[in-house]
């Protein structure tokens, strides 16, 4: 049977590195928070994340196929019309890919 300091003492060390590893990003923050090269990714970071997904998005699109350009298209007229009429980026992604997912489905295309 173990020794009960043991299993203490193991369980201590646990919570001592699991409080550590928490705390490391906000305490290396910390001297960030007033950096100029912070709030330039801050500010650029929606945009290049709106680029990211576009652009993963329309890679695999036969341009041939209307059935897979037009989800395509109407899916990122969606989202840019929604982002510049809203200018919020978390509503004009879900409903763009709710429109890609419903559409797709719609007319059975799968992958």
């Amino acid at each position: 049977m173990l020794d009960p300091w043991y299993v203490l003492s193991g369980i201590a060390v646990s919570a001592a590195v699991t409080w550590a590893l928490r705390a490391a990003p906000f305490a290396m923050l910390a001297p960030l928070r007033h950096s100029t090269l912070l709030a330039y990714v801050g500010d650029r970071m929606p945009v290049g994340v709106m680029v990211i997904l576009a652009a993963y998005t329309v890679h695999d699109t036969d341009l041939a196929a209307l059935a897979s350009v037009g989800p395509t298209v109407l899916a990122l007229a969606v989202t840019i019309g929604l982002h510049l009429w809203r200018g919020r980026m978390t509503l004009s992604i879900f409903a763009g890919t709710a429109v890609y997912v419903a559409v797709t489905s719609a007319i059975g295309l799968s992958g």
